[in-house]
């Protein structure tokens, strides 16, 4: 029996954006508008869109974009000056450290972490705090399908649009699951998301231990916070607020480290360079409501916080672009956007033209209808 989900597709018209959800746009042959990463002997990379007039330089030779339409991903091609150069489709971890930033991104080994500790399944419903430039997002689009929905939330419109533009530009337009609102994470959570209707949250931001209560309210119970946070001082104050709290089970926290190894015949060694630290995540599960945690067996660690204003970036190294920066960045991650945007929605309640509607089934998350890009009214 055919699923009713292919049936539907397959007898309704596919919109060149779910041709590239769908990967179709990462298979085969080169063709225009297909990113290209090339690699050349001494492993510098460079990545651009092939274009029917474009033409690539670099130290070791230069060629017509026109010259790799047709062929083979995974194609050597000789330059006029003799060297090799490689010519590949960039993976998702490769185009998150070329794209333009506005902030500092998740960067692959603790997007995965998110991702397969935080059980982000297909078809769930997360909450994202903190888009910042978009590389989580697009984790966390991957891992729920069309047929999720994340709900991001980022405090900066400039870094809001940065965002949508890399978002956007990776996967070939808007993301049916995807919904982008700017504001305060717990004024969106109060106007836009339904009590005990999200399944995952996910918080990359200066101070998580502030929306405690705003979590406790979105998530479904059982369901899963992440967090991620760059300094131990921030680590301590988040744990100890779930704690505190009496709403989430023991919080557990980590962090990863990776290290290549290199491996010719018998000579085998580390190599001398890894990546260390990048941030800290922690990870609690909802308790059901009237419930508390588990009683712990050990005496707690004297308190060393109190409610002193501060928590600021600057008090707790936190690196900030500047305005300047964030400007140029923009412009170039507009210029790369496809027509078809996502759209940044304001997050403040009163801000829309629709109040009190049901909750359509494919947004189970919001308490608002989602405007799709893609429909007639559109």
């Amino acid at each position: 029996m055919t699923p009713p989900a292919a049936a539907a597709s397959a007898s309704l018209p596919r919109h060149p954006t779910q041709e590239v959800l769908d990967q179709a746009g990462r298979r085969g042959p080169f063709h225009y508008g297909d990113r290209v990463q090339v690699t050349d002997s001494k492993g510098r990379q460079h990545t651009f869109v092939l274009d029917p007039r474009g033409y690539f330089q670099s130290v070791r030779g230069s060629f017509h974009h026109r010259e790799v339409v047709g062929l083979e991903e995974g194609s050597v091609i000789v330059t006029a000056t003799g060297h090799e150069l490689l010519l590949l489709r960039p993976l998702l971890a490769d185009y998150v450290l070329s794209m333009p930033r506005g902030a500092q991104v998740v960067y692959a080994k603790d997007a995965a972490q998110v991702v397969a500790l935080g059980d982000i399944f297909p078809g769930a419903r997360v909450l994202e705090a903190g888009v910042g430039s978009g590389a989580l997002t697009m984790s966390l689009l991957r891992a729920v399908g069309p047929q999720g929905h994340v709900l991001s939330v980022e405090r900066r419109e400039d870094f809001a649009a940065i965002a949508a533009s890399n978002v956007d530009s990776w996967f070939g337009g808007h993301h049916p699951a995807w919904e982008l609102r700017t504001g305060d994470f717990a004024d969106v959570v109060a106007a836009h998301v339904t009590p005990a209707t999200a399944d995952r949250v996910v918080l990359d931001m200066l101070a998580p231990w502030e929306n405690t209560e705003a979590v406790a309210t979105a998530l479904v119970p059982g369901g899963v916070l992440v967090t991620y946070v760059a300094t131990v001082t921030q680590l301590s104050r988040t744990v100890e607020a779930l704690r505190h709290s009496g709403l989430f089970t023991e919080p557990v926290s980590w962090e990863s480290m990776v290290r290549t190894w290199n491996v010719d015949g018998l000579a085998v060694r580390p190599d001398h360079r890894m990546v260390a630290h990048t941030g800290f995540l922690v990870s609690a599960r909802r308790l059901a409501a009237g419930n508390r945690p588990l009683t712990r067996k050990r005496p707690p660690a004297r308190g060393a916080y109190d409610e002193g204003g501060y928590w600021v970036a600057q008090d707790i190294g936190e690196r900030t672009s500047t305005d300047k920066k964030v400007r140029r960045v923009l412009r170039d991650a507009r210029a790369r956007q496809p027509l078809d945007a996502t759209p940044v929605q304001p997050g403040a309640a009163g801000d829309d033209d629709v109040h009190g509607a049901e909750p359509p089934s494919r947004h189970c998350l919001s308490s608002r209808p989602v405007p799709d890009p893609h429909g007639a009214g559109a």
